[in-house]
């Protein structure tokens, strides 16, 4: 396909960007290191880091990795935080020193986080104390051979951090009890790191920055191989469509989204820390008095989020309240952005809704409106800079402009495969390098993309992967259960909910069990809102069961 996108670029943005700037992120983050020392990186539950001290602090999380640890090059380094201080130290320690970041959920199940961290080889991870219990229950089928324990209070200084810790563990019982052999606190290896000598390694744009798992299409996750080429040329790619924009050293964004989630990881951590902006740490966006309370604290500049959040915030009367006068880009995407809370949030900010689209798959960026749009478009944005966008059909041949086809895209973002999955990176990478996304677009002449269905069976649910089969494997598990499908069906707050369908064994088994079932086994957002029993579901004429069937007599709106 022509590049008939480019003549609606906005001023001043390329069509092609710098691949070889830099040849490592720890590379990249070194510079913005010698840029911007002094001014703070990082604020999160009130305390503050700067560039400078982030940068000795991740120097010495890499110190003790490669010290006292003694991890080869390439070692899969598991985290599994929400938004604290400890994330970008133990993250950017582990990509200086030279290893692969594992990012883990915190509201992984024992099942889902054993799966993940077996399936990476993960030797080391750095944990939440809340979250120990479940990696207690996940141990032994992982190649775990280091803890390392973080508590909520750590970075935050004396006497709050401790007060914090206390509260949460012994007043707030936020802390499940756990028994966990070989764990070193975390304050305690920036301590012994820092009293060793960090020794610089060879980390090339080829090398594996990290295992990015993804709902798999098998039942399973799969992790997605980014290396730091990708990254960073997402990175370049994504700078270069913000610049005419936004100001180096000068802006301050909010960062809701957890980071171990590829939109965040990449909007928020490392295109903010390449240009010296401020990152404020939201630890739980769902505690709305305390978000809004923060953010009345700081003239926020830059609000980066998924409809689901936009859409929660819209009915709080104290975020309504806020002073937006700093808010210049507001970005939205892991999920569509519905048109009434586009509107509503120009409204109330004064600032248009941006919409993006991206995959785990692409480091995530693949389109992006321009900056400078002054309404809600519609649409999912432009392909960017260095990116080639076709939309195909089953054969993988382009159809015509203004036609229906799945979106394909090519370009350096795009990952090297999934981990011990050739097949199924043959399934999804075309010989001629286009990812097939399984989204179904259309574009029109001014190069526009447009989701208008989906063909693959994922469910999304406020900007997470769900896959049908995985949700289908855990509630086959129950004896009561004789068959089972998933879909996804329409829902006002989370843009999409899961619903089964189940044809019972037991005639006893009520949807609450169900329920209660796939609560023990999956991750919240996978549970299953809805539960309908059938006699039979409907098949093709060699069994598969028909979920676009379902999907389709299933309009679930709550």
């Amino acid at each position: 396909m022509d590049k008939i996108w480019l003549k609606s670029y906005q001023e001043g943005v390329p069509a092609e960007v710098d691949l070889n700037e830099f040849q490592s992120l720890g590379e990249m983050f070194e510079k913005s290191v010698a840029r911007y020392r002094d001014r703070i990186a990082y604020i999160n539950m009130g305390a503050e880091i700067t560039y400078g001290e982030l940068d000795i602090l991740s120097r010495n999380f890499a110190t003790y990795l490669q010290s006292s640890l003694k991890l080869p090059k390439g070692a899969r380094v598991a985290i599994m935080m929400p938004n604290v201080l400890q994330y970008p130290i133990a993250m950017l320690g582990a990509l200086r020193a030279g290893y692969t970041v594992v990012n883990c959920n915190p509201l992984y199940t024992p099942r889902e986080l054993a799966h993940q961290l077996a399936d990476s080889g993960s030797e080391v991870i750095v944990i939440l104390e809340n979250f120990a219990h479940t990696l207690e229950q996940a141990l032994a089928t992982t190649a775990i051979k280091h803890i390392v324990m973080a508590r909520l209070g750590d970075m935050l200084g004396f006497p709050k951090g401790r007060i914090v810790n206390f509260v949460v563990k012994y007043v707030k019982k936020m802390v499940p009890a756990w028994n966990l052999p070989r764990t070193v606190d975390f304050g305690k290896t920036l301590s012994i790191g820092g009293s060793g000598e960090f020794h610089a390694v060879e980390v090339t744009q080829d090398d594996l920055a990290y295992l990015q798992y993804t709902g798999g299409t098998t039942g399973v996750s799969k992790g997605a191989m980014l290396t730091h080429r990708n990254i960073l040329a997402n990175l370049a790619q994504v700078y270069a469509w913000i610049m005419p924009e936004v100001k180096q050293g000068a802006e301050f964004v909010v960062t809701a989204l957890p980071l171990y989630h590829i939109f965040a990881l990449t909007a928020n951590c490392f295109t903010f820390l390449r240009i010296g902006a401020t990152n404020l740490l939201i630890t739980n966006p769902r505690d709305l008095p305390a978000f809004t309370a923060e953010l009345a604290k700081y003239p926020f500049t830059v609000f980066i989020g998924v409809n689901t959040l936009f859409n929660l915030l819209l009915n709080d009367d104290a975020f309504n309240a806020l002073d937006f006068s700093s808010l210049r880009v507001s970005v939205g995407g892991g999920m569509a952005v519905q048109k009434p809370v586009a509107e509503r949030w120009k409204r109330v900010t004064g600032t248009p809704l941006i919409e993006a689209y991206g995959l785990t798959e692409t480091s995530p960026a693949a389109t992006i409106n321009p900056l400078n749009i002054t309404e809600y478009t519609g649409s999912i944005g432009l392909p960017i800079s260095s990116t080639e966008v076709a939309i195909c059909n089953d054969a993988g041949a382009d159809v015509p402009l203004g036609e229906r086809g799945e979106l394909c895209i090519r370009g350096p973002q795009v990952m090297k495969g999934y981990y011990k999955r050739p097949e199924e990176t043959a399934n999804v990478i075309m010989p001629d390098g286009f990812l097939r996304t399984g989204d179904i677009a259309v574009m029109d002449e001014r190069g526009y993309v447009r989701i208008v269905d989906r063909k693959k069976d994922m469910i999304l649910v406020s900007g997470f992967n769900v896959f049908p089969n995985e949700v289908e494997e855990v509630v086959a598990m129950h004896p009561g259960v004789l068959e089972v499908a998933a879909v996804g069906v329409p829902d006002a707050k989370s843009g999409e909910a899961v619903k089964i369908f189940v044809v019972k064994k037991d005639q006893s088994l009520t949807a609450a069990q169900l329920i209660a079932h796939c609560r023990e086994h999956i991750t919240g957002y996978k549970v299953p809102s809805h539960v309908e029993f059938r006699t039979e579901l409907p098949k093709t004429n060699v069994g598969k069961i028909l979920r676009r069937e379902l999907r389709d007599a299933a309009p679930t709106q709550v």
